[in-house]
């Protein structure tokens, strides 16, 4: 039951494993705040730049000391909790405990960062947004960023389809 209970946890490895390989390539490569390439125009442009905030730059003006209290030991919490809650609920599906793996693996990539590149988190996937949302351009992001979102979003779903499937059948 255990071996079942950890194999998710290869996602959150993999997560925090590629997530610092693309970092690292990015840093090493790709001076900061210049555009290394470009795809379909302008659609997506592989950039580099540094965050001291969190998401779209929120907070990236405070003092160091608060900033490294509310980006890296709050959200280390957070993600304690996670995994608490991961080994607590035995009522999770398969698809939620994937997706909370990622969710572990995509917020100790950026902690990490936030650990060891006092610069900031490395972003530099960059896509042309359209005007939505009055966004001409999505805010720049990274690997870690993206299983946040996915899984995120994924897990979302999940908890909703089975109130709803719990709600038919209450009926």
């Amino acid at each position: 039951m255990l071996k079942k209970k950890l194999f998710p946890f290869s996602l959150t490895l993999l997560i925090i494993v590629m997530d610092q390989i693309t970092k690292a390539l990015i840093v090493k490569y790709v001076p900061v705040n210049t555009i290394a390439t470009t795809w379909g125009g302008d659609f997506f442009r592989l950039v580099h730049v540094r965050n001291l905030g969190v998401a779209f730059s929120m907070g990236d003006g405070l003092p160091h000391l608060f900033r490294a209290f509310i980006f890296i030991l709050f959200p280390l919490a957070v993600l304690v909790i996670v995994a608490v809650y991961y080994f607590w609920d035995n009522n999770l599906t398969k698809l939620q405990q994937w997706c909370l793996a990622g969710i572990l693996g995509g917020g100790l990539g950026n902690v990490i960062d936030r650990i060891f590149r006092p610069q900031g988190v490395v972003d530099f996937l960059d896509f042309k947004f359209y005007g939505l949302f009055g966004l001409e351009r999505w805010p720049v992001f990274n690997v870690a960023d993206s299983a946040v979102v996915v899984c995120g979003v994924l897990i979302a779903i999940s908890f909703i389809l089975l109130e709803v499937k719990n709600g038919k059948q209450e009926s």
